[in-house]
């Protein structure tokens, strides 16, 4: 509380009273004090207001996570007992490998359960370097690398740290839903660039060019894609390169973080191996997907030291550094061998496989539009055909929030609605689940699309 004067009490009474006025604000109040014969102060309260609830307008900006609030209403109806199947989250259904986790079990055992240091382990970042070089053909010490608490704080701490108010941060859509919410807290402008199942949803390189300003700080790049799966090319990749030359205090912000999960004949370009690109790009990739150990929470961002270093200033203010155990659980998985060895192998030709039956059983729905997804474990389905349906004790179908709840209701299949990614004619549809669990689910869906009428031409 802060107080605009500091009253003192009258000595001409050996009982006496004041005062501590306040700044007038929504919820001050007033303090009373009284001196009783020992001298001593009491104090009690004179008048309580309502206590000030504003919340910072930047914060009050920022919308949650509709992934999230679809999972935890899923969850809900599930515990209530109904037997919703959730495709929303992005989650793989896999454990995460035995190694890694008894690297984590040994990890408490041998009492690894300190502090490490802010920017994580030596160890783990050398590994780092060494996986970078490797895979990814780029070359940095462990001094240009930052552990942190998942990839999705790596990416909130790199925005946050070459973002300035009024900035603009350039986001191709369909895009991960909380891309367009980091830039805001950054007090950056998000500037959304829409791209069309047509072209595989891959940002168009005139699209990029017309919309750069001066205002302009930092293009999102993540591929493979969330939510779409889509995979750019490395020659599409070298087009949008030489924009980005053209333009000193643009920088790119690489996320990689389904980098292994992967379709052939679908390869892989880290865009800081691009020729110019590696003193202007802020690469992030992480645990999470690619060795199923979302619950970990392990990232890591790689760039140019200064960039690293402004990061790192952050994240010793914000959570100082990231978890021993699963640090140590991040060195068995860098340990596994290229890609991940047989292990994440494994559980790519799984999501392979349900990626293929799903783009077949949803190709046999009239009237929608698929992009075979070349990587990551989603699929992004154009519904829009069905838009403007009536349906009978639900209503109608007006857009892609209205059909993921009318599949709730109707099939109990939970799906996460296009706006939340910037595209409304689509539904992102995750198959980071059993075949069996998506064959029920695809059974649910076509039975309750049964229900619309038949959908308008497709365009």
């Amino acid at each position: 509380m802060a107080f605009s004067s500091l009253a003192t009490p009258s000595s001409s009474s050996p009982s006496s009273s004041f005062t501590l006025p306040t700044k007038p604000s929504p919820g001050a109040g007033s303090l009373s004090f009284s001196r009783a014969s020992t001298g001593k102060f009491r104090m009690a309260a004179v008048r309580a207001e309502a206590v000030d609830t504003s919340i910072s307008p930047r914060v009050s900006a920022l919308r949650p996570s509709k992934t999230m609030a679809i999972t935890d209403m899923a969850s809900a109806l599930r515990q209530a007992g109904v037997p919703v199947i959730g495709l929303a989250a992005g989650e793989p259904d896999f454990d995460t490998p035995a190694v890694i986790a008894e690297a984590g079990i040994n990890a408490i055992r041998d009492g690894s359960t300190r502090y490490t240091p802010n920017a994580g382990t030596m160890e783990l970042r050398k590994a780092i370097c060494n996986k970078l070089q490797e895979e990814n053909g780029l070359t940095y010490s462990p001094d240009q690398v930052l552990v942190s608490n998942g990839a999705k704080q790596c990416i909130t701490q790199a925005v946050l740290a070459v973002c300035s108010p009024g900035d603009e941060v350039l986001i191709p859509a369909p895009f991960w839903v909380s891309y367009p919410e980091m830039a805001r807290l950054a007090g950056a402008t998000p500037v959304i660039l829409p791209t069309s199942i047509s072209d595989n949803f891959l940002l168009k390189p005139e699209s990029l060019a017309s919309v750069i300003t001066e205002k302009s700080r930092l293009l999102i790049l993540c591929s493979p894609s969330n939510p779409t799966g889509s995979v750019y090319p490395r020659e599409l990749l070298e087009e949008i390169a030489a924009i980005v030359k053209k333009y000193p205090r643009l920088l790119v912000l690489s996320d990689e973080i389904y980098e292994h999960i992967i379709y052939h004949p679908a390869k892989h370009t880290s865009f800081a191996a691009l020729p110019g690109m590696y003193d202007r790009t802020l690469t992030v990739n992480g645990f999470s997907k690619a060795f199923a150990m979302t619950g970990w929470r392990l990232g890591y961002l790689a760039a140019p030291k200064h960039f690293v270093s402004a990061c790192g200033k952050i994240q010793s203010q914000y959570t100082s550094g990231a978890s021993s155990i699963s640090q140590k659980a991040g060195l068995a998985a860098l340990n596994l061998g290229y890609a991940g060895g047989e292990a994440v192998a494994t559980m790519v030709k799984a999501f392979q496989e349900r990626r293929d039956y799903l783009v077949s059983s949803f190709r046999e729905l009239p009237g929608v539009k698929i992009s075979e997804p070349q990587g990551a474990f989603y699929l992004f389905i154009d519904f829009s055909s069905y838009y403007g349906s009536e349906v009978e004790g639900f209503g109608t179908i007006k857009d892609s929030e209205t059909l993921c709840m009318f599949l709730l209701e109707k099939a109990q299949v939970a799906l996460v609605p296009g706006d939340a990614f910037g595209d409304d004619k689509g539904v992102r549809i995750s198959y980071a689940a059993a075949l069996s669990t998506l064959q029920s689910a695809m059974e649910k869906i076509k039975d309750a699309m049964a229900l619309l009428k038949a959908p308008a031409a497709v365009q």
